[in-house]
């Protein structure tokens, strides 16, 4: 059975009537006999608001003048730019579920993934991909 691996973009995933449409994109793949790895991004604009919460618990706005770092816990940081991308995934799942197709939402850190890469430097090579026989890192997002 072949695999296709399917990547949508924000855009491709902004509301839930898009969503809609990648899952009947995936159904028709499915239904003609592939294996289908689904990758999504966050929904069109929650990366932008996410970074904007996490700059605004930080306090950098008020700060800036004062020469305060932006730089905030990295680890957190993802945690919080992750979730865009995790609740895209769990709907397509959802939607996916609906129309009878096979599916799971997978974050990065689900058993049987990679380990993640350092924070802030996120990418689908993960940096022990050799040591564990090749492949990348899974993806929010990632169905097997």
């Amino acid at each position: 059975m072949p695999l296709l691996v399917l990547k949508f973009g924000g855009t491709s995933v902004a509301d839930v009537e898009r969503i809609r449409n990648v899952a009947a994109h995936v159904k028709r793949e499915v239904d003609a006999g592939h294996a289908c790895a689904v990758v999504v991004s966050a929904m069109a604009g929650q990366t932008n608001q996410l970074v904007s919460w996490v700059e605004d618990a930080w306090g950098f706005k008020q700060k800036n003048g004062s020469q305060v770092s932006a730089v905030y816990d990295a680890r957190e940081y993802d945690a919080v730019v992750a979730s865009g991308e995790q609740v895209t995934s769990g709907l397509l799942a959802i939607v996916l579920q609906s129309i009878g197709v096979k599916a799971r939402s997978w974050q990065g850190r689900c058993p049987g993934s990679l380990p993640p890469p350092p924070p802030r430097r996120g990418n689908a090579e993960s940096p022990h991909a050799e040591r564990r026989g090749g492949g990348g890192g899974r993806l929010p997002g990632h169905r097997p």
